[in-house]
């Protein structure tokens, strides 16, 4: 039992250092692209080659919806003919606590009207935390 306690502490500390090493990486990808695109637009350059690879300047457009304005932007969206775009979501999360509530408030059973509608399972894990000093 401690030697299996004792590798899940390791697994869940080198997930820890890899999580950090990927956001560290992900940062020099978004600094050497950026320093890249500025030498290549200096150099009046679309794209080359090197090693093998094609190196090519695209230009992506992201938006997003204004927080306040979401339910505007919806609405527009539909009226526009555009609706295929807006979807419902639930997040699974809250989805979770709120079947678990379900399930709690009707005598640990699934509400007959959430039958078919969701798949439900439990997931035994083991939880870990600091051990307070005492």
């Amino acid at each position: 039992m401690f030697t299996l306690a004792d590798e899940l502490t390791t697994l869940r500390q080198e997930k820890d250092t890899l999580e950090q090493s990927l956001k560290e990486v992900n940062a020099n990808i978004s600094k050497i692209d950026f320093l890249l695109c500025e030498t290549m637009t200096e150099n009046k350059t679309q794209n080359f080659t090197r090693d093998g690879l094609i190196f090519c300047m695209t230009t992506k457009t992201y938006a997003s919806a204004l927080a306040d304005e979401k339910d505007n932007l919806y609405t527009a969206l539909k009226t526009q003919g555009y609706g295929d775009l807006v979807t419902e979501t639930v997040y699974a999360n809250s989805l979770s606590s709120f079947v678990k509530e379900q399930i709690e408030q009707n005598d640990d059973r699934l509400p007959e009207w959430l039958n078919g509608l969701v798949s439900v399972f439990e997931k035994v894990t083991v939880g870990v935390r600091k051990a307070t000093k005492k």
